[in-house]
């Protein structure tokens, strides 16, 4: 095989390819094996028929098809991997000559991977936040755990406060009209939790039990349903019943409750170690990406639109089964809500193309800076997984290299983590 890659513009060029003929008599052969399994012929079992036979009745042209099916994919990586370039997309190709007792022989359009021009990645100067334990946060936390353990009490002599889950039926109208999806029966409201429109929640507060109340709203400008965007409603609003949450008191008996400490100081103690451990974290997580995305505004890129397309493919997708797990297929979510694909899809475009970039230039840094994980390093990282998961090494690394991307993601993961760790480590923190 003779392959020659030929660069036609930014990040598009021609890979010419020609493969010997006994190369496509082979895919003929291949291709024979496949299409008489399909063929019937007057006295001759199905998938017996002689080769000779065949090509007489039907003639060799009739296998250049399937012959050209079976040999170009494989001709085409192949000549990727003697050339040594990185398609991103799909090539055209333009098929020159398939014939038998000739050379195969095509041209394919194909778009490559850009390449990254680094910017400075070392010595980036870096504003620094802090990430403190405080008497403030410490209380936070705490409320939060106390919260999380609260008893729900309904409400019997009393009204809707801030926080309150109220259950209420509604029905709403625009121009004295009612509309789709504007009226609901026995609806579970939680105050303040803003899923209704600015305005709705609270308008409920001070609503007692049975009590009915009219809510005028204003649709935003950009809501989701066109014909409501701007759109003065007003809702006539039943409630039910008020659902209270009622925190305990932070007290030895409630902590010796839910943990294994016997009193309220050492309770803080160890809520206090596992904010500031948590706080570390978030402050590693900030240095990282506030140097990443330095380095990637300092580096430039021709970036192709496919890239771009495709990965909003991935977000899209991703979205579609979040959606999944709600019951709602993405037709019907793109029909409620008045949106056409096109306009999700733009939705996704200024994220997706910051991870494209962002991908390309950790790449191309982790590659001038040899940080790629080496096999300790994986071995070390599967380990770690299997003890998580209490299972075998080996099973673990079975069952990463049966899943896709399973083992590439780990890697990928390693290296991008590997290089943050890198630019942060060389960087200026002030």
């Amino acid at each position: 095989m003779t392959a020659k890659w030929e660069k036609t513009g930014n990040n598009v060029g021609v890979l010419e390819v020609e493969l010997p003929s006994e190369d496509f008599g082979s895919a003929l052969d291949e291709a024979f094996k496949s299409v008489v399994k399909r063929v019937n012929v007057p006295g001759f079992r199905k998938g017996k028929v002689p080769r000779k036979v065949f090509e007489s009745k039907f003639g060799v042209e009739s296998l250049y098809q399937e012959a050209v099916d079976y040999l170009l994919p494989r001709a085409y990586d192949a000549a990727i991997r003697e050339t040594g370039i990185e398609p991103v997309d799909r090539p055209s190709v333009d098929l020159l000559q398939a014939e038998r007792g000739k050379a195969f022989h095509f041209k394919a359009q194909v778009t490559v991977k850009p390449e990254v021009k680094l910017g400075q990645y070392k010595g980036l100067e870096i504003e620094d936040k802090k990430f403190e334990v405080t008497d403030e946060s410490l209380e936070e936390e705490l409320d939060r755990i106390r919260l999380s353990h609260a008893q729900i009490e309904v409400v019997e002599d009393g009204t809707v406060e801030q926080g309150d889950t109220v259950s209420i039926d509604f029905e709403g109208m625009v121009n004295g009209e009612p509309f789709e999806g504007g009226e609901a029966e026995n609806f579970e409201l939680e105050i303040g939790s803003g899923m209704f429109i600015a305005g709705f929640e609270d308008q409920l507060i001070g609503m007692a039990p049975m009590e009915t109340r009219k809510v005028n709203v204003t649709f935003p400008e950009e809501y989701h349903v066109k014909s409501l965007s701007g759109q003065p409603a007003e809702f006539t609003v039943v409630l039910h019943d008020i659902k209270r949450k009622v925190m305990r008191e932070l007290d030895d008996e409630f902590v010796q409750e839910i943990s294994d400490f016997q009193t309220v100081e050492e309770f803080k103690a160890d809520v206090s170690k596992s904010l500031e451990q948590r706080l570390e974290a978030e402050h590693r997580r900030y240095l990282e990406d506030a140097c990443v995305a330095l380095a990637v505004a300092n580096s430039e890129i021709d970036l192709p639109r496919v890239m771009i397309e495709h990965e909003i493919d991935v977000q899209v997708d991703n979205f579609a089964r979040q959606l999944q797990y709600q019951q709602i297929p993405l037709d019907a979510y793109l029909e409620f809500t008045g949106t056409t694909m096109e306009e999700l899809r733009s939705q996704f475009e200024a994220g997706a193309e910051e991870r494209v970039r962002t991908e390309l230039v950790i790449e191309a840094i982790a590659k001038a800076e040899n940080l790629n994980p080496t096999e300790e390093d994986i071995t070390a990282e599967v380990e770690r997984i299997a003890n998580q998961a209490q299972m075998e090494t080996d099973r673990a690394m079975q069952l990463l290299m049966m899943r896709d991307p399973g083992l590439r993601q780990m890697m990928l993961e390693m290296r991008n983590s590997k290089t943050a760790e890198f630019l942060v480590a060389n960087s200026i923190i002030a």
